[in-house]
């Protein structure tokens, strides 16, 4: 059974303290298909066309028949660990503050024989199952587990290595005042997060979802009004040294395009609160965050982006709120590149359209917040950099990619 996680202790201030590094990450050009797939929770390798074999590790040509057209495809990721060991001394200074490290060789039900590292449960001769998942470098590594996990599995140690799992973690979510906030806290208060912190501005404005956070144990609320950076300023001064995982659910949604019902006002608020209000929080909370990516089992590992499925092509009925969230975007995966160097993965959650009172004239699907915080709290756990939520946004990701040109002349409401 794996160790279970113990919950963690007060720092001494004499001790060492830990500094981020990273896990060797150069790869080929063709390894980088095994991050894309990492990165979105696929289990999926080069399969040749010709000849149906299963390529590992990636390659130009098939190991094979020599072809050269390899598809990436989902295979099996059941097999059958062949050896173990157990490493106890490495040159590079990642692994050597991570000592002892296990890694094993399996014979994957699909073909290919694949080193791998092995969960604490995982045993010589018995069945695992593989996964692919990021390290901390933001490159794929194959990871096995049991066929049959047993209690705990999410302690083990080098999994939490590889995931961003919110488990005795404290979280900061940034806008309490909506639905989608209320459902987060309960989301992650679910998921065993240490504490959480709730942000929320106008004080005057009344939310039910507030007054519900209110009676819950284990949060704390504080004054955050993302278009104001004395107030960001003045909440990384209290805040900065404890968040492992901030959620930004900053959400300012009005109709209005470039052309028809154009407002300025509006458009200048949108872009305050999704592009500068992410800014002053990058700005704030991100140096702290990245200095503590490598502060032992419980630092800080994650930044969530909760963004519109229509920051990757823009709606015209909702055109200023699309270019807002574009923007966001664009500045995520600055954060993405920036945060990296300490270890901390930034998740950009791409949603459909939420059933609120903003989106009432929107034909269905629409989301329920319980599900999309379920969703988000889930990639977390399982390590993941990119999500799509909910069967628009999923729709419009697979159409980006087979044929960007048709969904941007096609996408309305």
């Amino acid at each position: 059974m794996t160790t279970p996680l113990q919950p963690p202790k007060k720092k001494d201030p004499v001790a060492r303290t830990r500094q981020p590094t990273q896990p060797p990450g150069n790869r080929s050009r063709e390894a980088q298909g095994l991050t894309a797939m990492a990165a979105v929770g696929r289990f999926a390798l080069q399969v040749c066309a010709e000849c149906g074999q299963v390529q590992y590790p990636p390659r130009q040509i098939c190991v094979q028949c020599l072809g050269d057209d390899l598809p990436w495809r989902d295979v099996d990721p059941a097999g059958f660990m062949l050896a173990e060991t157990k490493l106890h001394h490495a040159n590079d200074l990642y692994f050597r503050d991570r000592m002892p490290w296990r890694l094993g060789m399996v014979q994957m039900d699909a073909g290919p024989s694949v080193v791998a590292h092995i969960a604490e449960d995982c045993k010589q001769g018995e069945r695992v199952r593989l996964s692919l998942n990021l390290d901390r470098s933001g490159h794929a590594v194959m990871n096995a587990r049991p066929e049959n996990p047993g209690q705990n599995q999410e302690d083990d140690m080098q999994l939490r290595e590889l995931s961003t799992d919110p488990k005795d973690r404290r979280v900061l979510i940034v806008n309490g005042k909506t639905a989608l906030g209320l459902a987060l806290v309960k989301a992650f208060k679910g998921a065993g997060a240490r504490a959480i912190y709730v942000g929320h501005c106008e004080p005057w404005k009344a939310s039910p979802s507030l007054e519900e956070i209110k009676a819950i144990d284990g949060v704390t609320l504080f004054p955050l009004d993302v278009t104001d950076t004395d107030s960001v300023e003045k909440l990384a001064s209290v805040l900065g040294g404890k968040v492992e995982i901030m959620v930004n659910n900053s959400y300012h949604l009005r109709p209005g395009g470039a052309v028809d019902g154009l407002d300025m006002n509006i458009s200048r608020e949108e872009m305050d609160i999704h592009y500068f209000g992410l800014l002053r929080l990058a700005g704030n909370f991100g140096p702290v965050l990245r200095s503590r990516g490598a502060d032992g089992d419980h630092g800080a590992c994650g930044w969530v982006n909760i963004l519109s499925a229509y920051a990757q092509v823009n709606n015209p009925t909702f055109g200023t709120y699309s270019a807002s969230q574009a923007a966001a975007w664009s500045v995520a995966q600055c954060m993405r590149a920036e945060l990296s160097g300490g270890g901390v993965r930034v998740i950009n959650a791409f949603a459909g359209p939420l059933d609120d009172e903003w989106h009432q004239m929107v034909p269905p699907p629409k989301l329920e917040p319980d599900m999309v915080a379920g969703r988000i709290v889930a990639a977390l756990q399982k390590g993941l950099e990119d999500l799509a939520i909910g069967a628009v946004a999923e729709e419009i990701a697979e159409r980006l990619a087979e044929n960007p040109k048709e969904i941007e002349r096609e996408i309305k409401l």
